[in-house]
């Protein structure tokens, strides 16, 4: 595969998976249009013109000629400086890497990973929280999150994959998208009727079973594992976190139990609060599963994959 035909089919996977309706994603891309159309001649030349087609701000090609033939790719949840140096040691030791690509967003798709918030306001929204008061709870934290990456070093690994020679890209909420789709399909046809349940079936996917293996599996952090589960929430895309003041709405939506990659304590507490308990899956098992997805259609097309950084590679065509 070439560099653009990777990066054009994990773009394309991440809106089959997309929760919002094929119309709402086409609506987001004329939304942008509408906005570019409306910038000034100098601004124009600052914007970025993927945009026009790819939702998703937080997935790039980072460094490298799109055109470039790709045959084996070094892959991993986090790719840095250090696993870019790992696939150009790789290369001196013959391996022939081609290309590196990570799952975690790096250089602009990490500076517009605020972007892909928004997602959540219609997650919700599909939820029964009302869209005003979804897009309510979520704007102050998109400018929180927008303001946190501001003086963040975005470019130190891309520059190191300049300086080696190396194509490099990432792919965020395609992924994140792939696994919340594949989750909610489990969750739906299953209905696990208690909480233990919920973590019993997880375990049965080989990515949840071998991270449980290294203390990084499923586990209750919020309720009881005797608890009736509920309404399960899968919640893991729209970028990261979303405001802890979700919560009571969440439970006024009838949610009895979010299943997510992580949390943080202040969330947790807030889930407490509304009697909503919280399975806490896995955050390397979980993107595992969501790049695994994508990484079967590569391999399908003759990419070797060579996992590292926390990928737990499972192939799902063999």
């Amino acid at each position: 595969m070439r560099l653009k035909e990777m990066y054009e089919l994990a773009v394309s996977k991440g809106i089959e998976a997309d929760p919002r309706s094929k119309a709402e994603v086409e609506q987001a891309l004329a939304d942008v249009r509408q906005a570019y159309d409306e910038l000034k001649e100098k601004e124009k030349a600052e914007f970025d013109q993927d945009r026009f087609w790819n939702p998703y701000d937080d997935t790039r090609i980072l460094n490298g000629d799109p055109g470039a033939e790709v045959n084996s790719i070094l892959v991993g949840i986090d790719m840095e400086i250090g696993e870019v140096l790992l696939a150009d040691r790789l290369n001196e030791k013959g391996m022939a890497i081609d290309a590196v690509v990570s799952h975690h967003p790096e250089g602009r798709a990490l500076a517009g990973l605020h972007g892909v918030m928004h997602l959540q306001e219609d997650i919700l929204a599909g939820l029964g929280v009302s869209v005003n008061i979804a897009e309510g709870l979520l704007s102050d934290r998109i400018k929180e999150v927008e303001r946190s990456l501001m003086p963040v070093n975005h470019n130190r690994a891309i520059d190191a994959a300049r300086l080696l020679n190396l194509p490099m890209m990432c792919m965020h909420t395609p992924a994140d998208n792939n696994v919340t789709q594949f989750l909610n399909d489990l969750f739906a046809k299953n209905e696990p009727r208690k909480v233990k349940h919920v973590v019993e079936l997880l375990k049965e996917i080989p990515e949840y079973a071998r991270a449980a293996m290294y203390s990084a599996g499923p586990k209750v952090i919020a309720g009881s594992p005797d608890r009736r589960a509920g309404k399960v929430f899968i919640d893991m895309t729209g970028g990261t976190s979303g405001s802890e003041d979700a919560y009571e709405r969440l439970a006024d939506a009838g949610v009895g139990t979010i299943i997510c990659m992580h949390m943080k304590d202040e969330h947790r507490k807030k889930a407490e609060q509304y009697h909503i308990n919280v399975v806490i899956a896995g955050h390397m098992a979980s993107d595992s599963l969501g790049m695994n997805l994508i990484l079967d259609e590569f391999e399908a097309r003759g990419v070797r994959i060579t996992p590292c950084s926390g990928l737990i590679r499972v192939n799902r065509k063999q």
